[in-house]
């Protein structure tokens, strides 16, 4: 996601948890090696499990994943050579569930992007190894070559193409939660939302979109109403009592949380997503590399073939986030243009 937004638009639309409160404590403020939730030996073993130690968030799959010669045979040498892929998670200091947070044992990095991390890496035939730091620290390592690959939720950028390149893999999307008991969905239509009182994130791209929604519904004589709380916990709340109609927030985080309150009282659901790239371009979420170091294309065949093996599927349904799949890996598509990254 565009640096602004990976913390105000993820950290924002997830409930602090004690998943999420564990991260801290159970991983170094300054980054590093982190445990990594495989089940596996090596990548070498042909199998990986996605979804351990989820908290609940994920159901645990194991993946048949065996090395594809055509595709390991594109790395570069000096990454061929090393038999191993530095996977880079930007997930210190609090975590950003379900893409990457510390899991139910209190020490093991878990989370959609990891997951996926090993699993290109068990294409390419290498071993995952995985390292975890701030948000910054994560371009620091890729750009000290300390990090091969980043697998983060980083959204595809013009301007982060001047030093990177990209092999896309999931949608960047925002999404519309709301009470299970609701029947309003907002089908890809801001006109549905004429009568209703959303909350939204202050400072964050999805307010930025909610507003301009707000201000056609204006010029159209109706009325949309945005709410703002001191913290999620107060959101949920205003949710189940009726104060509001809607949370207007990330999609990983909407999806976590409706995982998070299934069996209690107050189910939520997902009631429509929007690109977080706003109406003219889908944002996509990418494997990011060194600019020039012929990682994007071996990587977007990695993934293009788990898409293909039906493997890609599976790792999207067990995090929950179907809703985000691409048909395609592409290297260096279209991203967020210079005036909007």
């Amino acid at each position: 996601m565009r640096t602004l937004s990976l913390r105000n638009r993820l950290v924002r639309g997830v409930t602090a948890s004690a998943a999420v409160a564990s991260l801290a404590a159970g991983l170094s403020a300054c980054g590093g090696d982190s445990d990594a939730a495989t089940r596996t030996g090596s990548a070498s073993a042909g199998a990986v499990t996605v979804g351990a130690l989820s908290n609940g968030a994920a159901k645990e799959t194991e993946l048949k994943v065996p090395e594809v010669k055509s595709i390991s045979a594109e790395l570069p040498k000096s990454v061929a050579e090393s038999g191993k892929l530095v996977i880079g998670v930007g997930a210190l200091p609090a975590g950003f569930p379900p893409l990457a947070y510390v899991g139910q044992d209190q020490k093991t990095l878990t989370g959609a992007e990891p997951d996926l991390g090993r699993l290109v890496a068990a294409v390419l035939g290498l071993k995952p190894e995985v390292k975890n730091s701030t948000w910054e620290n994560l371009f620091v390592g890729i750009d000290s070559g300390k990090v091969d690959v980043a697998f983060s939720n980083v959204t595809d950028t013009e301007e982060r193409k001047k030093k990177y390149e990209f092999a896309s893999y999931r949608q960047d999307n925002l999404a519309f939660e709301v009470p299970k008991k609701s029947t309003w969905n907002f089908d890809g239509d801001y006109e549905n939302l004429a009568g209703k009182t959303v909350s939204v994130g202050a400072g964050t791209n999805q307010e930025k979109i909610l507003l301009d929604w707000k201000a056609k519904l204006a010029k159209e004589g109706k009325k949309l109403t945005v709410k703002y709380f001191q913290d999620n916990n107060s959101v949920y709340l205003a949710l189940s009592s009726g104060k509001i109609d809607a949370y207007f927030g990330p999609n990983p985080g909407i999806s976590y949380h409706i995982t998070q309150v299934a069996k209690t009282p107050n189910p939520t659901r997902n009631a429509g997503k929007y690109s977080g790239a706003g109406a003219t371009l889908e944002g996509l979420i990418a494997a990011t590399a060194k600019k020039d170091s012929g990682l994007a294309k071996p990587l977007a065949d990695a993934v293009n073939h788990l898409i293909e093996n039906g493997q890609y599927a599976k790792w999207l349904a067990a995090w929950n986030l179907s809703n985000e799949a691409v048909a395609k890996s592409e290297v260096n598509p279209p991203g967020l243009p210079l005036d909007n990254s």
